[in-house]
């Protein structure tokens, strides 16, 4: 892999950070800060609002001024959250925990475009092991951001949580300077010579390998995300589990996410990326059974894991099959309206978590996830009979 893809992944292991961060300390310094119970969940929610707001300012800048000035841009947002939170901290102030959060996400919009920035740097049918490799820095990540969380998490911190915003300032950083360093603009293989060019966008649509890619990145988020933003709230809560059994859950599932893209890209060109997607259906099936069927540390654990593999091949497969859906010329409208939907998907899940598992429960809060499977299962369907031919739909190539 050319150089370009390693500087993503050390970056991407240090300024994707901020995502498990929030996950495992947002509702739980939410319950702390918030006026009322059922707005515990929301600074894990704004997190998603954060990086939504921010998708298409980034994608704008990124076609005119380069994705590297974009990049540093993001990772300087990282620090920015990361001394609001700390302040949030010090003064006991929830609104400004919920700023920290959006500020956060702003940063996590950047983080998802270096994925993009990684296929770009290779020849296209190594696209999907880019994109997979520089998931894998999430593996570091899924570790290091709630050890860095629960840093400032002890019962004898005065101002609970400060140290650890402190922490993650630090750490984003250390990505800032990666990417400046490191990062070379000219290692990209693709250049945008005509911005706003190309089709226009409802014929873009009307392609259904599009709308089976970006189901399959927006529904596998979406899924995720409610059912992991719901699960520390879940298992201290109402199931009785201690902090750290709840630290250990979240750190397995983020690992369980990023670890099959040391194979995923693979899985791409050898099984194709139809199977991909079906494993991935299968995955959140189980997890969802599994959730359904108690509250002991295993079945947490046994299904959250299964919810990370499921997302790994549910978002590396449509992020693989979506530059098959635009020309080169399309390119940051199409990806930009791709992220668009997938974290606006996601956020809608991940507000309403809290919420729904106050109302429902865990039992009942897993199983509000079927439809959407179905969904994804239907469009799936309507592309592979439509577009089905041994070269575009089994092997997943043009």
């Amino acid at each position: 892999m050319p150089l370009n893809v390693w500087v993503l992944v050390a970056a991407q292991a240090l300024a994707m950070c901020t995502a498990p961060f929030i996950v495992f300390i947002g509702s739980i310094q939410g319950r702390l800060l918030a006026p009322a119970a059922e707005y515990a969940t929301l600074p894990v929610g704004l997190v998603v609002v954060g990086t939504v707001l921010a998708i298409k300012p980034a994608t704008w800048l990124m076609e005119r001024f380069g994705r590297k000035q974009v990049m540093l841009l993001g990772a300087t947002m990282g620090i920015l959250a990361g001394l609001l939170g700390a302040l949030a901290s010090w003064l006991g102030l929830f609104s400004l925990l919920c700023l920290a959060a959006v500020i956060g996400g702003t940063g996590l919009a950047v983080v998802h475009q270096y994925r993009f920035a990684a296929m770009e740097s290779v020849p296209l049918g190594m696209a999907g092991s880019a994109a997979a490799r520089v998931l894998l820095g999430g593996l570091v990540a899924a570790w290091l951001g709630p050890e860095i969380a629960a840093i400032g998490s002890g019962t004898a911190e005065q101002y609970p949580f400060l140290t650890s915003w402190v922490g993650l300032a630090a750490v984003q950083g250390v990505a800032l300077i990666i990417l400046g360093a490191g990062y070379r603009a000219k290692g990209e293989l693709v250049r945008e010579t005509h911005p706003g060019g190309g089709r226009p966008l409802r014929e873009i649509l009307s392609n259904p390998l599009v709308w089976a890619s970006i189901s399959a990145a927006a529904i596998g988020y979406a899924v995720m995300s409610f059912i992991m933003t719901a699960t520390p709230l879940s298992m201290t809560e109402m199931a009785g589990h201690d902090l750290d059994d709840a630290k250990r859950v979240i750190q397995l599932h983020i690992m369980a996410m990023y670890l099959p893209s040391l194979i995923s890209g693979w899985l791409t060109r050898v099984v194709g990326i139809p199977l991909m997607m079906a494993a991935g259906l299968l995955a959140y099936l189980g997890c969802i059974l599994l959730a359904a069927s108690g509250v002991s540390f295993h079945h947490y654990l046994s299904a959250l894991l299964l919810l990370g593999v499921g997302w790994n091949f549910l978002f590396v497969g449509g992020t693989t099959l979506l530059p098959r859906g635009y020309q080169d010329a399309e390119r940051f409208r199409v990806q930009g309206l791709n992220d668009i939907m997938v974290f606006g998907s996601q956020a809608t899940a991940a507000l309403s978590a809290g919420a729904i598992l106050s109302w429902l429960g865990w039992g009942g809060l897993v199983m509000v996830a079927v439809p959407f499977l179905v969904l994804h299962g239907i469009l799936m369907t309507l592309w592979l009979l439509r577009e089905r031919t041994p070269e575009s739909a089994v092997n997943g190539r043009d």
